[in-house]
């Protein structure tokens, strides 16, 4: 089985073909298709690549699925007998993509 782990977002997300998964907002349209080339570690059927900070000539290929919101995250800030309270909402905007090919 082989994996690679990406950096998108400033965030880490370790993948497979086939894998579906939620990422930061990324402009493209969906139904197209999206190339991550930072790749920081790459296993092909026990080969280990480790980039230097990236691999290499190393690409992972995904399809846009589709783009969504994340659920609501809720900020209460309250300082005690102050009468001071601030209630703030914030939503994530998210792009669900499905990894499709990983090269090396």
């Amino acid at each position: 089985m082989s994996y690679a782990v990406i950096e998108t977002g400033g965030k880490q997300y370790r993948v497979s073909t086939g894998d579906t998964l939620e990422i930061e907002r990324l402009p493209v349209e969906a139904g197209q298709t999206t190339t991550f080339d930072r790749v920081l570690l790459v296993n092909q059927d026990g080969r280990i690549w480790v980039g230097t900070p990236t691999v290499a000539n190393a690409a992972v290929t995904a399809e846009v699925v589709a783009h969504k919101r994340g659920e609501k995250k809720i900020v209460w800030k309250m300082k005690r007998r102050k009468g001071y309270h601030k209630l703030q909402g914030h939503r994530q905007e998210l792009t669900v993509v499905k990894v499709t090919e990983i090269k090396v």
